[in-house]
């Protein structure tokens, strides 16, 4: 039996326990950097391509969990928090509350 799913990190798609990759990407380097990147790829014991995907995929969460994320003092987030407790005053929502549904549930 062949089954197919989604790994939890959504990059692989996986066949009977094989991983299948068909996306690509490439990139253009000047040969110094090149050789760099080799040589790290060798220090860890990983194919260059490896190494390269590991940094990029690295960085690429440390990027989108900036977007993510809203740092904020203590004393300005215990603000925040009390201010959502109290109450405000919505005219216009108070009184769209009042009107008559147009739409009702069966």
């Amino acid at each position: 039996m062949i089954t197919t799913a989604v790994a939890p990190s959504g990059r692989s798609t996986y066949i009977g326990g094989v991983s299948h990759k068909d996306a690509r990407l490439e990139l253009r380097l000047d040969p110094v950097t090149k050789a760099q990147l080799e040589e790290a790829a060798e220090l860890t014991r990983q194919s260059t391509s490896a190494f390269v995907l590991g940094a990029a995929i690295a960085a690429a969460e440390k990027v989108l969990g900036h977007t993510n994320v809203t740092m904020m003092p203590a004393e300005q987030f215990d603000e925040l928090m009390a201010t959502l407790d109290i109450p405000d005053d919505a005219p216009a929502l108070a009184e769209l509350a009042t009107r008559s549904r147009r739409f009702t549930r069966k």
